[in-house]
Formats: C-alpha cells, sequence, structure tokens
C-alpha cells in the first residue's frame, strides 16, 4: 500500500515511556514491594489512583481509577501517597541519558518522552537505531533501576504506538513502508486523538479498525467531527504525521497535565485531580525559585475540543492553596456532563519574586499549639502509607500504615538485601521524623535495624 506524505528514511523518532512510573519507583525503594501489587495515590475518601503496579493491573486497577473502587477491585495491594520528590530525582537522570542521545528531545511528562535521532551528527539507520534504543534502555535500568519501554518509528504517531506493544520493558522499531500494516487491523481508539464518544460515533458509521477509518472521505469526517479533528483523523489514519519533535526552549510558563485512560465523569474526582495538579505546579515552582501571576486550566473533552481559562492574580505567588482555589474557581466554568479525557493545570506570567501577603490562605491555618512545659516534647505530625521517615536509631525506613496516635513503620531502603524489619510507634514519638528528600544525601544512622 503505498504511504503518502513526508516520510523518513529510517525509523529515528524514539518514544520512551517509563513503565508504571510511580509504582516501579516504590518497589525499587522498598524492596518488601517487589513483586507485589502496588497503588500510588491519594488515599483520602476521594483519592484516584495515579499509577498501579502490573500486579495490581490484573485485577483491573487502572489510573484515575477512585481509590475506594481500587480498594475494592485489588484490597490486598499496598496503598501509597505519591513521592513527587523520588519520582522527579528518577525523571531528571532519565531525561539526562535522552539528551545525551540526541539534543531534539520533547519530554511529555515525568515518565515519557520523544527523541529525534536526526539531531544525532550520524543520523542512524534502522539497524543502528535498534542498537541505541537498546542500550538506552540498559542505561536508563542501570541509572535508575527503572524499566523503560522504548518505540521507534518515522513519526511520533508510529513510535508512541509502538512503546506501548510490548510493555513492560519492550522494544518495537516499525520500518519505513510498513506503518499502514501496523495500523490497520488496530481499532481506532488507539489513535491518540480518539477517546470514547468519537469511537462510538465512528462505530455508528461502521468504522471499528483503523483501516476501516483510512476508507472513509477526509470531507465526511470533516463533516462529523469539524474540521480540525476530522482533518486530523483522516491524516492518521493514513499514517501521515510530520509532527516534529520540538526541543524545550526556556520555560515561560510552567504546567502539568494528564491525559486519562477512561473519561472521568465524577466531578468530585476531576477537583482531587485539579488539586494535585496544583500542588505539582507549586513545587516546581518553588525548585525554580519562581512565581506565577496567572493561573490557567486546560480541559479536553471526549470529543476532542479543548478549553481553557485562565484568571489573573493581584500579584505573583507560588502557594499551593491559590493556585488551586483559582484553578477550582476556573472549572466551576467547565460543563463535566460528558466526562474529561484531559485536565491540566498551570502558572503563567513568572517572576522570580512572589508577594504572598496578597494571599489569604483558602483555609484557615490551625492555632499554633501551646508551648510545651519544660522537659516535654510536644509534636504533631500526620504520617502518610509510603511517605519517607527515619528514626535517630534505626535508620531510614517508609509508613507502611498509621491511625490511632501510632505509625508502623519498615526499615528498609533501595539496597536492603531482604525486607526489612517492622516496628510500631506512637504518632508523636520524638526519635521519628520525615526522611530526606531522595536528592538529599542520607546521614549515617547510630545503628543498623535488626
Amino acid at each position: 500500500m503505498r504511504q503518502h506524505g513526508p516520510m523518513r528514511a529510517a525509523p529515528t523518532v524514539l518514544h520512551l515511556d517509563l513503565d508504571a512510573f510511580f509504582a516501579s519507583v516504590e518497589q525499587r525503594d522498598k524492596p518488601s514491594l517487589r513483586g507485589k501489587p502496588v497503588i500510588v495515590g491519594g488515599l483520602g475518601p476521594r483519592g484516584v489512583v495515579a499509577t498501579a503496579s502490573y500486579e495490581a493491573r490484573v485485577f483491573g486497577v487502572g489510573s484515575a481509577m477512585p481509590m475506594s473502587q481500587a480498594r475494592a477491585l485489588c484490597p490486598h495491594a499496598a496503598f501509597l501517597t505519591v513521592r513527587f520528590d523520588a519520582y522527579r530525582v528518577a525523571s531528571d537522570i532519565v531525561m539526562g541519558l535522552l539528551h545525551e542521545l540526541s539534543p531534539i528531545t520533547e519530554p511529555l511528562s515525568l515518565d515519557e518522552s520523544f527523541v529525534d535521532l536526526a539531531g544525532r551528527p550520524d543520523v542512524p539507520d534502522s539497524a543502528a537505531v535498534r542498537a541505541l534504543a537498546a542500550r538506552l534502555k540498559d542505561d536508563v535500568h542501570r541509572a535508575t533501576g527503572l524499566r523503560a519501554s522504548v518505540g521507534a518509528g518515522t513519526s511520533k504517531l508510529i513510535a508512541k504506538i509502538a512503546s506501548d506493544l510490548d510493555k513492560p520493558d519492550g522494544l518495537r522499531v516499525v520500518e519505513p513502508g510498513t506503518e499502514r500494516a501496523l495500523l490497520d487491523p488496530m481499532p481506532v481508539h488507539r489513535l491518540w486523538t480518539v477517546g470514547p464518544a468519537t469511537a462510538q460515533r465512528l462505530r455508528g458509521i461502521g468504522v471499528h479498525t483503523i483501516a476501516e477509518l483510512a476508507a472513509v472521505a477526509e470531507d465526511e469526517l470533516i463533516g462529523m467531527l469539524g474540521q480540525a479533528h476530522g482533518r486530523m483523523l483522516a491524516r492518521l489514519a493514513r499514517a501521515q504525521d510530520d509532527r516534529p519533535v520540538t526541543a524545550n526552549r526556556e520555560s515561560k510558563s510552567i504546567s502539568v497535565e494528564d491525559t486519562f485512560e477512561r473519561d472521568v465523569i465524577d466531578r468530585a474526582l476531576l477537583l482531587e485531580i485539579l488539586d494535585r495538579m496544583a500542588g505539582r505546579v507549586a513545587a516546581r515552582l518553588r525548585e525554580t525559585g519562581l512565581s506565577g501571576r496567572t493561573v490557567t486550566i486546560k480541559v479536553r473533552r471526549p470529543d476532542f475540543t479543548t478549553i481553557t481559562r485562565s484568571a489573573t492574580l493581584p500579584g505573583p505567588s507560588d502557594d499551593v492553596r491559590t493556585l488551586a482555589a483559582t484553578a477550582r474557581r476556573l472549572f466551576t466554568e467547565v460543563d463535566t456532563t460528558d466526562g474529561i479525557r484531559l485536565l491540566g493545570v498551570g502558572a503563567a506570567g513568572l517572576t522570580d519574586w512572589t508577594q504572598q501577603d496578597l494571599f489569604e490562605a483558602t483555609e484557615p491555618e490551625p492555632d499554633p499549639e501551646p508551648e510545651p512545659e519544660p522537659g516535654t516534647v510536644s509534636i504533631h505530625r500526620v504520617w502518610r502509607a509510603g511517605q519517607d521517615v527515619r528514626h535517630t536509631t534505626l535508620g531510614p525506613g517508609w509508613v507502611w500504615g498509621a491511625g490511632l496516635g501510632r505509625v508502623t513503620v519498615r526499615f528498609e531502603t533501595r539496597d536492603s538485601p531482604v525486607p526489612g524489619p517492622v516496628r510500631t510507634f506512637t504518632a508523636d514519638d520524638p526519635e521519628l521524623s520525615p526522611g530526606p528528600r531522595p536528592d538529599e544525601p542520607e546521614q549515617d544512622a547510630t545503628s543498623e535495624a535488626h
């Protein structure tokens, strides 16, 4: 079958995806959880799943699922809070390896990125691409202890689909000229612009596979889906994708966004996700020493319609409560009746100063605790499952569980030869403190945990 549109002579577009990223980092850092179902996300009553390990996915657990549903499907899993610091450290290492491979890299999120090997001085052929991709996977594992799946093709579309074909720890190179043979038998939802609503509309005209979609006239798709979406689908179904890999430039904004595996309709869940995204934006602002004056939300509906809403603050801020409250206010203007397939939060108008006194907290701060009597210690802490901790004598560990005034800790690190011992303490034990950031050096413990 003849290939249309611009065509590379070699499969020089790579897409790397770290497998079950958040959950894999947790299994790496917690030896007792290796090979067991792990679910990472919000642990509160309205929490949602951020990532599930492959051991949990066999029970039907997936991202953006209500945590209550995940607990019902896989009650024996380890349910852990997110540790963005740990994930960012691993991500930075991987992105550094990708940049060494080619200066043209386009990160999509913490765990995935495109790479254009045409940016190398020695543009590789198909055999060399396969060798480079295999070496990249080995380098990622050696540097981070994590596994990645890599796809290579002549376009972003093909590379991203290829990276998903042999997960986990997969490698698939799609040779030039074979793109249509790969795409044709696939269901239409494998195309990145096709959500459940679009797939249902296509089924209404007898289109189930990409080959059937490619046979539909472009004018008919435009009439059904609109100018932009119809034209794009017509091209993608025929493997015509000339979008360039765009290297990052100096950031004029900071944003995070996620595309859900299934459209999310529950508004309470969407607000929970929105709050978490605001927290991630605030963390990145603080990491870079910046604050933002404009808050933006991005919402994509199942029919691929994209809505953005923005609000300008009285002054720049990096306060998570300010960002979250503003994002929530903007979200009230959005109709979620048909579900949401993508949600994002961003901050623009960046500056290296902040004016916190302009902002009142969205929730009142708790009254300060009274000063303890001489000779006593008063500590009020909230412990979350999965959180890093340190004990003054037993060393580093992580929260196994907490509640009823107690906290249970497993004392182990990623280098522990066997699962570590478990100890229970009162929640205000003065010898127990939150562990250091993953990129901070550990202090030597005064004794080993036995």
